[in-house]
């Protein structure tokens, strides 16, 4: 009898401190909305320029409708060791609106714009006129760590996905078409390559870099801000002569005062000596004197001379 009444004032002793222990093992077990389910919700919004494009969130798909003839833009990042894949599915325009096949193509830049090149996937592809959907892909190379600036390989930041109409007969431009975009990757940093190297700064521009002002507002600028003066430009003792002095007066001043100087040396040097002849002809013999002319001949050194 004593055991179980024990035992019953122990329970009613612990009871306040089990209670508040339960309480959050409760409700983590309770269901609760992720916050993140939010941010995968698929992206209605595309761009239509590099610097409009749609940045998309690790494991964001898109699902948007556009026009058939526009050029469609998103962005989303990749780091280093990953291996995007990219998957589109385009659904056409009826068939009864459509004249002839089409043409659609994607392509991959990286931040600096410059066009990476696929793995695997269809890049391009027709779609005849009863076709209702395309199907394309592009698996990029693996991002790495560290690449020469000429080798054009895939380094982390930020990556632009572009789709287009690269043919498709005139009347159908304009039609109506919708776009699911899906980007997975795979990989991670330690399967980087190669291996120590590292990029100082991730290839990411500027995305939605400026704005555009309404008409007839004043722009008005931030406290403690002021314009930069313009730099004076460098007064010399010269700058009144000459306009625009740089190094083709230089040049042309000098390659005058050589020509110059070539002129003359090559005048001296190729003229004949003057009042004289040259010592291999010997001395020059007296001219002869006219008939009935008294003036005795100048004595000179010439056979027959009176000097010796």
């Amino acid at each position: 009898m004593r055991t179980p009444l024990r035992t019953s004032l122990a329970a009613l002793a612990l009871a306040p401190v089990l209670v508040p222990l339960a309480a959050p093992a409760a409700s983590a077990a309770s269901p609760s909305p992720s916050p993140s389910a939010s941010s995968t919700a698929p992206s209605s919004k595309v761009g239509t320029t590099f610097l409009t494009a749609t940045t998309l969130a690790p494991g964001q798909d898109a699902k948007v409708s556009a026009s058939t003839g526009d050029y469609l833009y998103w962005a989303f990042a990749a780091a280093e060791g990953q291996t995007p894949t990219l998957s589109l599915n385009v659904t056409l325009a009826p068939a009864a609106d459509r004249h002839g096949p089409q043409t659609w193509s994607v392509e991959v830049f990286d931040g600096l714009r410059r066009r990476q090149s696929c793995t695997a996937g269809t890049q391009n592809a027709t779609g005849e006129a009863t076709a209702a959907s395309l199907a394309l892909g592009c698996t990029l190379r693996q991002v790495r760590s560290w690449a020469e600036p000429w080798s054009g390989d895939p380094l982390p930041g930020t990556y632009y996905v572009r789709l287009s109409v690269a043919d498709a007969p005139q009347q159908d431009l304009g039609l109506a078409a919708s776009v699911q975009l899906h980007i997975a990757t795979k990989g991670g940093q330690d399967d980087a390559q190669p291996e120590g190297g590292s990029l100082k700064a991730p290839l990411v521009p500027p995305v939605n870099a400026g704005a555009t002002a309404a008409p007839g507002s004043t722009a008005v600028p931030a406290a403690g801000a002021r314009a930069a003066a313009p730099a004076e430009p460098e007064s010399h003792w010269y700058t009144g002569w000459f306009s625009g002095w740089n190094s083709r007066w230089f040049w042309t001043v000098a390659g005058g005062a050589l020509a110059a100087l070539a002129g003359v040396a090559g005048y001296t040097l190729t003229r004949h000596p003057r009042g004289r002849r040259p010592a291999r002809y010997g001395a020059v013999p007296p001219q002869a004197q006219p008939q009935g002319s008294s003036q005795a001949p100048a004595p000179g050194q010439y056979p027959g001379s009176g000097q010796r």
